[in-house]
Order: C-alpha cells, then structure tokens, then sequence
C-alpha cells in the first residue's frame, strides 16, 4: 500500500521530521567491530560536508581506500577526515552533478585512477530556493537529484568499475527520502521538461525527484539480478531528518529559526549516518540484492516506486532524454 507522506512546503516537510523522530522504530540491526572495510575501496558523493562527509569520516575510520567526490572542499575536507582519522588512502575528486559533461569526467576518472570499487555510495542532493537551468538546459535539482545518479551507476556498470574478484560482493547506497511517499503520479508527459518553480514548490518537487531516484534503484536491482544472478548489492534508505546544509538556501528570514528546529531535533550527520554505514559495511547483508531502510527500520518502498511497469518507462524516458540533449 502507498504511504504517503506531507512534503507540500517546507514547513509541513519539517513538522514531518519532527513526528518522524518519535515513532518507535524496530531496528534491523547493528554494525559490529568486524565490520570493517580493509582493503575495500569505497567511493562517496556530496562528500564535502554534512551526511556525505560524515560518511566518508566513519568509512575511513573502518579501514577503507576513501575516495571523496564533491564540488568543492578539495582537498581540505579530505586533508581533514586524514587527520580525524588516521587514514591516509583518501582522494578527493571535483564533480558538478549539475552538468552531464562533469558526471562523464567522473565516470572516466573513476575508471582510470580508482576502480575496482568495491562500495558505491550515493548521497548528494539540494534543495534549490527556486528553479535554474544547468549548462544543459535541464532543471538544477532534478539533474542533481536524479538524473546524474541515473548516469553515474548505469556508466560506472557498463564501464565494469566494481570489483568482480573476491569473496564479497559489491554494493551500491543510495541515499533517497521518505518524500518519494508524497508524489501522487509520475509526469511522464513532462518528463525533463524545465519546470519554473519558486520556494514554495521547493519540497513538492524534491519529493518528486526523490521518487525518481527510487524507482531508478529498485528497477536497477531487478535488471542486475534478473538472471537469478547477485553480482552487486543495491540498497537505499531514507536517513530520517538531518541537521545539516540541504536547506542553506532557504529564505534568510527563515535561516535563524530553522537552524534552532533542526538543532534541536533533527539528528547530526554523524549519528544519522548510522543506517548508510550499516548498508555498506554489514556483513548480516552479504549476498542481499535489495533492501530499503528508514533510519534503522526496514520498509517496503512506495507501490509506484516499486513497480516494474513504472521502473522500465523510467529508464526508457531517462536513455532517451540523456541522447536527445547530448545532441545539442
């Protein structure tokens, strides 16, 4: 059944947070000592700052080969997580993921100075104060949101960057959002259209894209394992409410209050990371081709995010709108 969600505004979107905080949870789990990452290397986005940096702390500190992919902090934020850490096998890249041309770059240099990876870690997102076009006439958020992560993994698979040696087998973490919930029906018709859109309508569309990302990854899992194969793990989670950046670019009138609500009850990057690093490093989910996790809870993903009807026209609609703007 769909489960649905209330991200119409960013008021609405917080309160939502809030409630969430108190809602009993039944963990799945918990990562253990022997979880470790030696010897792996693990790549992660939006690495410079909130729940991507403190993901890529706490990998470090786990032992892995970490290699930061950001728009900016290089290489500060990863001269940074050496000295917290102690670990010295971390890299930074530079990629915007508002462009088509850089997520290529990314592609590239992955495969020629860092693969095999052995963990794919998806994370970076925005939340825009309104609507802008990137370099390819494609609406900002909705490139950053999903159809770079679309380019990403699918490139990185046809370009064979995951470890197929060893024991263990790969995995992608895909950070998504309870607000996949929100959105009614896919707009199919007005699939990459650029869309004008001010603060108010904010939320509503990153919820949106946020249903796009999902069903991407769960239509991503059934064609990786459609042979009855599990050569990569693919998972996603929403982390629950995070104290961090996202909204830095809410009206400034809002900015003070804001930063006391989310001060108070949305969690640190830190501890919210916990369900990320338990995707990426736990050994109880060795083998495992899909999984979905709110905070620390498994849950289905919503019904439309998990159809396959809905899966194949995504991919359909994302190849062919990827071929007909690097036309131009």
């Amino acid at each position: 059944m769909s489960q649905k969600s209330n991200y119409k505004n960013p008021f609405s979107a917080t309160f939502e947070g809030i409630s969430a905080i108190f809602k009993k949870q039944v963990k799945v789990g918990s990562l253990a000592e022997k979880d470790r990452l030696d010897g792996k290397t693990v790549f992660i986005d939006g690495a410079s700052s909130g729940l991507g940096y403190a993901v890529a702390m706490q990998v470090a500190e786990r032992g892995a080969r970490v290699i930061m992919a950001c728009r900016s902090g290089i290489p500060g934020k990863g001269e940074e997580v050496k000295r917290r850490t102690g670990n010295q096998n971390v890299e930074m890249i530079q990629v915007d993921y508002s462009d088509m041309e850089s997520v290529q770059n990314l592609i590239k240099t992955i495969k020629e100075r860092f693969a095999p990876l052995d963990i794919a870690i998806v994370n970076a997102a925005m939340v825009p104060r309104q609507s802008r076009k990137t370099r390819q006439g494609l609406e900002e958020m909705f490139m950053v949101n999903y159809l770079s992560k679309f380019i990403l993994l699918n490139g990185l698979l046809e370009e064979k960057c995951f470890c197929t040696e060893g024991n263990s087998i790969p995995r992608i973490v895909v950070v998504s959002s309870e607000s996949h919930r929100h959105p009614d029906a896919y707009d199919w018709t007005g699939f990459g259209v650029f869309k004008e859109y001010g603060m108010q309508k904010t939320v509503e569309y990153y919820g949106y894209y946020k249903l796009l990302l999902t069903t991407y990854v769960h239509e991503l899992s059934r064609r990786i394992h459609a042979n009855g194969n599990k050569p990569i793990s693919v998972f996603s989670l929403c982390p629950g409410p995070v104290n961090s950046g996202i909204a830095r670019e809410a009206p400034g009138v809002f900015q003070p209050i804001m930063k006391v609500v989310f001060a108070m009850f949305f969690k640190s990057p830190a501890k919210a990371a916990e369900p990320v690093l338990y995707l990426a490093c736990s050994q109880d989910l060795e083998g495992k081709p899909f999984d979905y996790l709110f905070r620390m809870t498994r849950k289905p993903v919503d019904e439309k995010a998990a159809d396959a009807t809905n899966g194949i026209k995504l991919w359909e609609l994302s190849e062919k709108l990827i071929a007909d703007t690097s036309k131009h």
